[in-house]
């Protein structure tokens, strides 16, 4: 009895621990939103931020903001803002799951050739000009719409490899999908160079957004990519509950009734909607969905219930503020790959991860 007592109340401070740390992560992000809207080439004062948001929301606020300054904050960095948002929740939430569908703790969007795909249908887009015409006849979604398609289009192959011995799709084993994964993988990016071969003009333009930005994004945009995002998120945390039996291991997880290939076949569909649609509206980002999962974990534990809010709330907040940087530290307006400054982010703070990771092992052993 006194067993169990101990164990309700560690239960007890865990759930606690994981609301204040959700609660905390929410109202950093409602900061940061306000705070972002403000940085960049052009600054803004947080009072007249709020302003400009409030007053385009329809609240009553002190005199009329200027125009200019509204333009820029509502119009141009609010979408950005939350465009960036949406994509770092999206990218955290399918890495999370991808870790616990696969069992692999370097798991992400990469594995499954999902960014690939993008990656491939975005250059295709670019060398055939398709993009370039969409643009100038001011449909900016066209780029993002063929980026969408092929991450779609490598999650098709991906499985139809992993089920090539036959088999229904529910019948998936995880060592089957890594290695389709890396297959296509590494196809598509042979692909891309060979794009990038073919047509020297697009290699800039294939380069820098593979290399990720919200150069130029807006509403439009997110309109595009949130319906995706929300079945995706939908399907993932939905069955949080299943990537805890998963992560046990596929004969515990069917001695406790679960049909793991058919769980497995779901989430993968809704991790691999939540990462294609972010890339094919950010370009490829990278870490984001590698390191937000391992450093909520360390945080919360491994439970998916609270795994996968802090883990979007962590990515939204990550993302954010990459762009910011992103937009602010080159002079002259001049803007640097939102993916350069992940990376530059995420390598150390992963880095820091193993180590700790193998300092724990190494004294308990």
């Amino acid at each position: 009895m006194a067993g169990q007592g101990g164990d309700m109340c560690a239960a007890r401070r865990s759930t606690v621990r994981a609301v204040l740390a959700v609660s905390a992560l929410f109202l950093c992000l409602a900061i940061t939103v306000a705070l972002a809207c403000g940085a960049g080439s052009f600054p803004a004062p947080p009072g007249e931020v709020l302003r400009a948001l409030a007053q385009a929301a329809g609240i009553p606020w002190g005199e009329p903001v200027d125009p200019a300054l509204a333009v820029v904050v509502v119009d141009i960095r609010l979408a950005r803002v939350l465009l960036a948002g949406l994509a770092g929740a999206s990218l955290a939430v399918a890495g999370a799951a991808f870790q616990g569908v696969l069992r692999n703790p370097l798991a992400d969007s990469f594995t499954l050739g999902v960014s690939g795909g993008a990656a491939f249908g975005a250059s295709l887009a670019i060398l055939s000009g398709i993009a370039g015409e969409a643009a100038l006849a001011g449909e900016a979604r066209v780029l993002p719409a063929c980026a969408l398609a092929g991450a779609l289009a490598a999650l098709a192959l991906v499985l139809g490899l992993a089920r090539a011995g036959g088999g229904p799709l529910s019948s998936l084993r995880r060592e089957t999908v890594v290695l389709a994964g890396i297959v296509v993988s590494t196809f598509l990016s042979a692909l891309i160079s060979l794009l990038k071969s073919l047509d020297e003009e697009s290699v800039a333009s294939i380069v820098f957004w593979i290399m990720g930005s919200f150069q130029g994004r807006g509403f439009e945009h997110a309109q595009l990519a949130w319906p995706y995002m929300l079945v995706g998120a939908a399907l993932v945390f939905w069955r949080a509950r299943q990537l805890d039996l998963l992560a046990l291991g596929e004969i515990q997880a069917r001695m406790l009734g679960l049909d793991a290939g058919r769980a497995r076949l779901w989430l993968l569909l809704g991790a691999s909607l939540l990462s294609g649609a972010a890339v094919a509206v950010s370009g490829v980002i990278g870490f984001v969905g590698l390191v937000v999962p391992h450093l909520v974990r360390l945080m919360l534990g491994a439970g998916h219930a609270r795994l996968l809010p802090a883990s979007a709330l962590l990515g939204a907040l990550l993302l954010i503020w990459a762009d910011v940087v992103a937009r602010s530290i080159l002079p002259g307006g001049a803007e640097m790959p939102v993916g350069v400054v992940t990376a530059l982010m995420g390598g150390p703070f992963f880095c820091l991860i193993l180590a700790r990771r193998g300092l724990s092992r190494g004294r308990d052993a």
